[in-house]
């Protein structure tokens, strides 16, 4: 942080003075005669910005109101504003209502209420930095959770498909691997979920508008609740319009929205419960209202249930859940302009959550297809070189074994360097390679392979732990073709190793 006073004060000796004053007890401070000065030296960094009344009219107002704007969402500048004695100005009541963090010390001020204030206001200023600074670290934080979280996942959801491959007509095993199957899926959801906080937080969420389709939103957030429906053994009926509406809406932010509605119901449902999920289009506005009999909210919890991390556990239950599903919702509904409220009659009278959204399309534009992935794709199998390389022994090993058994012909590695020598010597025709591993890593490892003995004719597939955009972006830089965030969804694995790279 810097740690130095901004002095705006175009005209008379105050200027002097307070600088006179800071510099007396070890204050750093730079003095600014006009507006355009004074915006380029808190671009160098500030942590106190010193402003007389006269200085806060004008270019200099509209200046500042700029800079407060343009502040990230962690920053909040304090002002402390000299006045004239006497009634508040309309420039000073202008200047409270819209640079925010003002402190008013009124002309002529005390030596010791000047620095009094101005160490205060540096205080503060360097909590901000510490907030910021924890705040990085826990988004850092979340993303190596993710990433060690999903390293474990992977093996155990491809031990399961070589599970069912060996026993496909074994009812006690399809039983066992759809249980597992299912909690795999769940605890990707909650690691989407904290990385999801992570980037509201730190406000690196935009969403990806385009044209989709109302029913495909439904039956994609059907399907991704399916697996809490169907382990609670819950009735959950659809109620949707007969025509297709386009929404011009982020498909996968919409789909969360209401899945995670669906799954907060059926959580907060006993067994064999009924839900209900009703859509509704009015003009420009699609309305999905989500209906169960469960255990209902006290008012209390109604006005706390989308705080971050809020829970509502029923009379004498513990807390499920990490709470942020709901929190989530409404966050993604308000950026898409749309609202998401609760409602319940009390305790055991369920509840009803209402997602309100702006976003569909004229009439005349038909919404498009979305097809969903095939449960096994048809790929070319018999012959074709597959190279996997993964540090971790079990998920290189089982993803080996169902590739095998899938009637590929797999090499495998445990590292990045023995990854670019297998290459070279093998000549496999897909790359499946993990991205954190030690020694050399996947990028690095891609890089060589790439600029190897045929190497433009190879499709490299990064597995990975890893599945923020930045890391999307890095793989694709590095020479990947593909992105998959383990655990991967096995079709979706076999569909990208039909692929060819655009050099071959």
């Amino acid at each position: 942080m810097e740690q130095r006073i901004v002095i705006c004060a175009p005209a008379g000796q105050d200027a002097v003075l307070a600088q006179r004053v800071f510099k007396s007890v070890g204050l750093e401070s730079v003095v600014c005669a006009d507006a355009p000065k004074m915006v380029l030296e808190m671009q160098r960094g500030v942590s106190v910005l010193l402003l007389v009344e006269e200085a806060v009219s004008g270019h200099a107002m509209t200046a500042l109101v700029g800079y407060v704007a343009s502040q990230p969402t962690w920053s909040d500048l304090p002002i402390l504003l000299l006045t004239r004695s006497g009634a508040d100005s309309l420039d000073v009541q202008r200047a409270v209502k819209q640079l925010g963090n003002v402190t008013l010390l009124e002309r002529p001020v005390r030596t010791i209420a000047l620095i009094a204030a101005a160490r205060a206001a540096i205080r503060a200023r360097k909590r901000q930095y510490l907030v910021r600074s924890a705040d990085q670290r826990k988004d850092e934080f979340l993303a190596t959770l993710a990433h060690e979280l999903r390293n474990p996942l992977a093996p155990i959801r491809t031990a399961m498909g070589i599970l069912a491959h060996e026993h496909p007509d074994s009812a006690r095993v399809t039983q066992v691997c759809s249980v597992v199957n299912r909690q795999v899926t769940h605890l990707t959801h909650l690691v989407d979920d904290l990385l999801d906080v992570a980037r509201i937080t730190s406000g690196k969420v935009v969403l990806k508008k385009e044209s989709i389709s109302l029913k495909a939103v439904i039956h994609h957030a059907v399907e991704i609740s399916a697996s809490a429906v169907e382990a609670r053994r819950h009735t959950l009926d659809v109620e949707e319009p007969d025509d297709d509406y386009p929404l011009h809406a982020d498909h996968a932010r919409l789909v969360q929205c209401v899945g995670n509605l669906l799954v907060n119901a059926s959580k907060f449902t006993p067994a064999g419960g009924r839900l209900r999920l009703h859509a509704v289009v009015d003009a420009s506005t699609v309305i999905f209202r989500v209906q169960d009999n469960g255990i209902g909210l006290t008012q209390e919890s109604l006005n706390r249930i989308f705080d971050l991390f809020a829970q509502a556990p029923a009379v004498g239950e513990a807390s499920t859940g990490l709470g942020i599903g709901l929190s989530l919702a409404r966050q993604f509904a308000e950026m898409h302009g749309g609202t998401l409220i609760a409602e319940s009659d009390g305790l055991g009278s369920g509840s009803t959550f209402t997602l309100t959204l702006p976003v569909v399309m004229e009439a005349n534009v038909k919404p498009p297809v979305r097809a969903p992935l095939p449960l096994r794709a048809e790929v070319q199998r018999s012959g074709r070189k597959v190279l996997v390389v993964d540090d971790n022994v079990d998920a290189a090993d089982t993803l080996d074994a169902l590739l095998g058994m899938d009637g590929f012909e797999v090499k495998t590695v445990y590292d990045g360097i023995a990854a670019v020598s297998a290459a070279a010597l093998h000549q496999p025709d897909v790359v499946v390679m993990d991205i954190g591993m030690p020694g050399m890593n996947g990028y690095d490892a891609a890089q060589r392979i790439r600029q190897g003995s045929g190497g433009q004719a190879m499709v490299l597939i990064a597995l990975t732990g890893w599945g923020q955009t930045a890391d999307k972006q890095r793989a694709s830089h590095a020479g990947f073709d593909h992105h998959l965030v383990k655990p991967v969804d096995y079709s979706r694995l076999l569909a990208c190793l039909q692929t060819k790279h655009p050099g071959a």
